[in-house]
């Protein structure tokens, strides 16, 4: 995964969130939007990347997320899968064991997360 930073002292500078996209994409791109206190805005790009099948996220916080645009297979432990697509939005709970199974790899899948304490 590769981390970018998009805050600048400009708290006011209006940004693009489908912009700086690069066209080579070896790995998954997060970018903070805004991390501050108890709060931490990721925009992620993702083009054909998932995690292995042993690759679990199981986060100490909350975290909602939301396909802006691309598609998506969300996997819960047990084998639950949810199919995300443009709109589509969910709320993980703290210590959810989730990964992504799979992401489109003929576009790009610009997902918007939302992280705050448990």
């Amino acid at each position: 995964m590769t981390r970018a930073w998009l805050m600048s002292d400009d708290t006011t500078e209006m940004k693009n969130l489908f912009a700086d996209i690069p066209a080579e994409l070896p790995a998954e791109l997060t970018t903070v939007l805004v991390e501050q206190d108890e709060i931490r805005i990721e925009r992620i790009v993702s083009r054909g990347h998932a995690e292995p099948q042993d690759g679990w996220f199981e986060q100490r916080e909350h975290e909602w997320v939301s396909v802006l645009s691309g598609s998506a297979i969300l996997e819960y432990e047990g084998g639950e899968q949810r199919r995300m697509g443009k709109g589509d939005h969910v709320l993980i709970p703290a210590g959810t064991k989730h990964r992504v199974a799979w992401t489109d790899p003929d576009q790009d899948t610009l997902w918007l997360a939302v992280f705050w304490k448990a």
